[in-house]
């Protein structure tokens, strides 16, 4: 007697790149995606400043998603053509791309965007987002209409990414689009970006969310110690800044805004890592790091992050 043939079923993966200007809800929707905060979050320009990897296994399918910073036009400064770079990048890898724009709006910087699509063969899905926030509704449907004519997408998604409201119509999209292939991550795994690199972004979204609007451009976070003990993890982070103002600012008045930040920061630390934080930072000046492209290089912004 035969033994019943096996039936294989083929797996689907690849990378799908989330592009658009700052601020359209990139971080957000890869968030909800992959079920866990793995992207920082702020309503302020250049809060996403790598590109980062958010891995979603299913049953069959392994999208492998990817975080880019916001595309601008200005390139004046090494941090805002570090950034252009990066987010330019992922075109050469990625399998798909998901455009974000904002609904009922179509701003100089989403046709730069899409003038940097022309350089992709591949399929791309225009994702319309916040569409929640439209109180009334008859307007959307000519806006879609509107934008799905500038190229030829595979499809026009609404969604409402900070709700979740038809992210699961965008997967079902992307997943149809995967090409056929071995699973390139093990399950469980989520991204490839360190501990390390996580904790700092959780102090730098603290600083962005509590700071007046200029000076979160002007900082960035080193992590200069991080030991894991059984019950504890201790972490010492140094906070840099360009200017001796923007020190003062940083720590605040009797050192409030720094113990606010440090307590934000510790709080969601020990939901990520499962453990007591002991959290120590220091604020110290770097004159002009975000235009000397070796500084950017010696604080990990040209870090590849388990990138292909």
């Amino acid at each position: 007697m035969t033994e019943p043939e096996t039936e294989i079923v083929a797996t689907h993966t690849g990378y799908v790149a989330l592009l658009g200007r700052s601020n359209v809800g990139k971080s957000t929707l890869i968030n909800r995606l992959i079920g866990q905060k793995i992207s920082i979050t702020a309503p302020k320009l250049q809060t996403t400043r790598h590109v980062i990897l958010g891995i979603q296994t299913l049953p069959e399918v392994q999208p492998i998603y990817v975080d880019t910073p916001g595309l601008h036009r200005q390139t004046r400064r090494a941090m805002n053509r570090y950034l252009n770079r990066a987010a330019a990048s992922v075109l050469g890898y990625a399998d798909v791309v998901v455009f974000l724009i904002e609904a009922l709006r179509w701003a100089e910087e989403d046709e730069d965007v899409l003038q940097r699509l022309t350089e992709f063969a591949g399929p791309v899905v225009l994702a319309v987002n916040k569409v929640d926030r439209i109180a009334n509704k008859t307007r959307l449907l000519p806006f879609l209409h509107e934008v799905a004519n500038k190229r030829n997408f595979i499809e026009v998604v609404p969604i409402a990414a900070i709700k979740g409201g038809n992210v699961a119509a965008l997967e079902q999209v992307i997943s149809r689009l995967l090409p056929v292939g071995p699973f390139l991550f093990p399950e469980g795994q989520i991204t490839t970006v360190s501990k390390r690199f996580l904790v700092a972004e959780l102090i730098r979204e603290k600083l962005t969310r509590l700071l007046r609007e200029e000076l979160p451009y002007a900082l960035a976070v080193e992590i200069e110690q991080f030991a894991e003990e059984e019950r504890l993890v201790r972490i010492g982070a140094v906070i840099w800044v360009e200017r001796q103002t923007q020190k003062g600012i940083v720590i605040g008045e009797s050192g409030a805004t720094l113990h606010e930040v440090g307590r934000q920061a510790r709080e969601d630390m020990e939901r990520l890592l499962g453990r007591k934080v002991f959290l120590e930072t220091w604020v110290k000046v770097r004159e002009g790091w975000s235009d000397d492209e070796r500084a950017l290089r010696s604080l990990g912004y040209y870090a590849d992050h388990g990138l292909p």
